[in-house]
Order: C-alpha cells, then sequence, then structure tokens
C-alpha cells in the first residue's frame, strides 16, 4: 500500500505542478485583461484554444468566469500547498488534497456538463476535461487514504542510526 500511495503522490505533484503553472499562466487570461500577460503567454492560450477548439475560453460564459475565478482564488493556491504537502510530507497533505480533490470534481462536473449538453465540444476537449476529471477524484480518494510513513517523496532521509537505542 505505501508504494502505491508514492505512486499516486507523485502522479498528483505532476497534476499539482501543471495546475501551478497552467492556472496562472494561460487560465488566468480568461478573466485578467491581455495587457496584464506577455505576448509569447497570450498566443499560447491563443494555440490551446485553436488546438482543442475551447469555446468556453473564447466565449467565456458566465459561469466559466466565475469557475476560472474560482481556480485563482482557491484551488491554485491549494495545488501550491499540495506540492509543498507532497514533498515535505506534511500531516496535512490529506485535508488539502481531500479539499482540493472535492472542489475539481464539482467545478468539472460543471464544465463537462456544458461540454456535453451542447454538443460544441471536440473530442479532444471532452477528453482534456476527463482528465482532469480523474486527476480531481485520485486527489480526493488520497485525501480519505491515510499517510503511510512520513518519509517525503524528495529530500531528506532519515538519518541511519537514529531508530537505534544508545547503549550504556
Amino acid at each position: 500500500m505505501g508504494s502505491l500511495c508514492k505512486v499516486v503522490d507523485t502522479l498528483l505533484l505532476v497534476a499539482f505542478l501543471a495546475a501551478f503553472l497552467m492556472v496562472p499562466l494561460i487560465c488566468a487570461q480568461t478573466v485578467l485583461q491581455e495587457t496584464c500577460f506577455p505576448e509569447a503567454l497570450i498566443h499560447l492560450k491563443q494555440c490551446y484554444s485553436d488546438d482543442f477548439q475551447d469555446y468556453l475560453m473564447a466565449e467565456k460564459p458566465h459561469f466559466f468566469v466565475a469557475l476560472v475565478w474560482l481556480e485563482l482564488t482557491f484551488q491554485w493556491p491549494l495545488a501550491l500547498l499540495n506540492i509543498y504537502g507532497i514533498l515535505a510530507s506534511k500531516s496535512w497533505f490529506n485535508t488539502t488534497c481531500l479539499i482540493y480533490g472535492a472542489s475539481v470534481i464539482t467545478s468539472v462536473s460543471a464544465v463537462l456538463g456544458e461540454l456535453i449538453g451542447s454538443h460544441k465540444a471536440s473530442e479532444k476537449l471532452l477528453q482534456l476535461y476527463w482528465v482532469f476529471m480523474g486527476a480531481g477524484v485520485v486527489a480526493m480518494l488520497r485525501g480519505l487514504v491515510p499517510q503511510s510513513s512520513k518519509t517525503p517523496i524528495i529530500g531528506k532521509r532519515p538519518a541511519a542510526g537514529m531508530g537505534r537505542k544508545k547503549r550504556a
């Protein structure tokens, strides 16, 4: 079970790092003025929108704008905390992971409902949002599993001999 948790934590670390980068650099362009971003990031968002045919990024419906604000103000800080929690093996990681997962599942459910119901979404866009949903489910489930050890994934290892009793 411990090695499975390490694999799941590593996958979640990748997902949290992706969110840590994508939300402020790409998603924030939906709610903030373009003048706040360098031309390269604006071009990157446009390439994404064109490649995935993401009509929500282009049309900016009110519910989607609200969900992007949720990402920026709530989910992004949690992703940052979860990155630190995984790397430092913090005891509160399960709680923040559970909260993050529940929030992602809730917001992605609303987006998937729109994408599926509107029949406007490309297959590629639907697949991307199903990946987001899967990451949310994994994060939520990981939050329900107790931590198996205090050994961080990356970083310090326990010193040799620290567990031994001193002999007189």
